[in-house]
């Protein structure tokens, strides 16, 4: 399941429209748009930028990579064929759930070229935290899959690709605002807790179980 999305993902333009559209708009808003994310601008040898903006970008990213994971199958009537398979319910939703998320750490792995850009024209060269950034970028990578998780979630409840996607986008932002937060923002300060590893892992989990419930009910109709 997992090698057959990702090759779906890389066989569409989906995977290059993510990836293209998250890394031209960071390295804009890094390095060309005048602001407070601008690192010429700030006069200061940081990438916090990346670390203010992704998430806000993620919220419309990941909704549409999972938008279709279940309703285009749902529609298009593969997805009898698909649960009648020797193969677990639970595997199913974890097999998309990291196919997903690969794709995101494509997308932002590439993020690194910031950090070694600051650090070369940084006075003296090299003046820049490294634990910071190391930080920010672990918690950068928990809060995308918990991202994807939630996209999951919402959309297993539909067949329409659209409604998937809104309600994901939705969801994604309300948790991220009363709950992912602010423990994104005390990972990003380079500082690993076990309590925000637990809450970015905690609500994934259970986001996935959820699919996982709804999923059975429905194909049980």
């Amino acid at each position: 399941m997992y090698r057959k999305e990702l090759s779906y993902y890389f066989s569409t333009p989906i995977a290059y429209i993510v990836i293209g559209l998250y890394l031209i708009a960071i390295s804009l808003f890094l390095w060309v748009i005048p602001g407070q994310w601008n690192i010429i601008d700030s006069g200061y040898a940081q990438t916090d930028g990346l670390f203010q903006l992704s998430p806000w970008l993620m919220m419309f990213l990941c909704p549409a990579l999972t938008m279709r994971l279940f309703a285009e199958e749902r529609q298009s009537g593969t997805w009898d064929m698909v649960v009648v398979q020797p193969i677990s319910m639970t595997r199913i939703v974890v097999g998309k759930f990291f196919a997903a998320w690969t794709l995101m750490l494509i997308a932002l792995l590439p993020n690194i070229v910031h950090y070694f850009i600051v650090y070369t024209i940084a006075e003296p060269v090299g003046n820049i935290d490294g634990g910071q950034f190391a930080g920010s970028f672990i918690g950068l990578i928990m809060l995308s899959g918990t991202f994807i998780a939630i996209g999951m979630l919402a959309g297993s409840f539909t067949k329409s690709q659209i409604v998937a996607y809104v309600t994901g986008m939705l969801s994604v932002f309300v948790l991220y605002w009363v709950l992912l937060q602010d423990h994104y923002s005390a990972v990003s300060r380079g500082v690993i807790d076990a309590v925000d590893v637990l809450v970015f892992v905690g609500v994934a989990i259970l986001c996935l179980a959820l699919t996982v419930v709804i999923l059975k009910k429905i194909s049980r109709v």
